[in-house]
């Protein structure tokens, strides 16, 4: 009865404000910087770039941290993404990653058969026009059944579940967010699953405001700015 009332809640939700719906409300953003930090300690930083030329929106990110230890560096990350969107529609998609000497890469484009094909360093293949793709500043994967791994391309089939609204404090600003946790939709075992993780958007704007999740450790994505058109 309960997951009963979640998906009801989440109908409504996105319902009851269709102007806010999809990507359309951040062509009045041009920028979001998010620190990353790994117990509670800043290691980088993540910032996501908006414009809107004719009828063409596109989302530029770029995200890195380093962790070292007594002065060799354990871990040095950098990642690039685009995505360009058309009427609300994702058309195309690409990523570069790459960690220390490994690097990974992820081509999205939407084809002749409405469908987005897949070309990354763990995946290809097609999947439906409406699969996002994970990079949380778009609240609609709140509402799909899986979504597509920013950083290799692999489809990840998923369950979402609404833990209620919670205030938070990120920067000394109170924030009124909805509380999500997206679960990898598999028979593994809770620590074992890929994806695991708590995200939380603002209840009025849909605005990303942090993620968290645990691997060695407590990550989270903090909202640090935002600037308006």
């Amino acid at each position: 009865m309960k997951k009963i009332y979640i998906s009801i809640f989440i109908i409504l939700l996105f319902s009851i404000k269709p102007l806010l719906s999809h990507v359309s409300h951040y062509q009045k953003i041009t920028f979001l910087k998010y620190g990353l930090f790994l117990n509670n300690k800043l290691i980088g930083n993540h910032v996501f770039n908006f414009k809107k030329e004719g009828d063409l929106f596109y989302v530029i990110s770029k995200g890195s941290f380093k962790i070292d230890k007594l002065g060799v560096v354990l871990i040095d990350y950098i990642t690039e993404t685009e995505e360009v969107y058309k009427n609300n529609q994702l058309i195309k998609f690409n990523s570069k990653t790459k960690q220390n000497d490994k690097e990974k890469f992820a081509k999205v484009i939407l084809d002749k058969k409405n469908m987005l094909y897949i070309d990354g360093s763990s995946f290809k293949g097609h999947t439906e026009k409406n699969t996002p793709v994970g990079t949380w500043w778009n609240h609609e994967i709140v509402k799909s059944s899986k979504q597509i791994s920013p950083i290799s391309g692999r489809l990840n089939k998923q369950k979402v579940s609404f833990l209620g609204k919670k205030k938070i404090l990120i920067n000394k600003k109170n924030f009124n967010t909805l509380h999500f946790n997206f679960l990898s939709d598999d028979d593994k075992p809770i620590n074992k699953k890929k994806i695991n993780m708590h995200v939380w958007y603002d209840s009025e704007t849909f605005l990303w405001i942090k993620t968290r999740y645990e691997n060695f450790g407590t990550w989270e994505y903090r909202l640090n700015t935002v600037v308006k058109r």
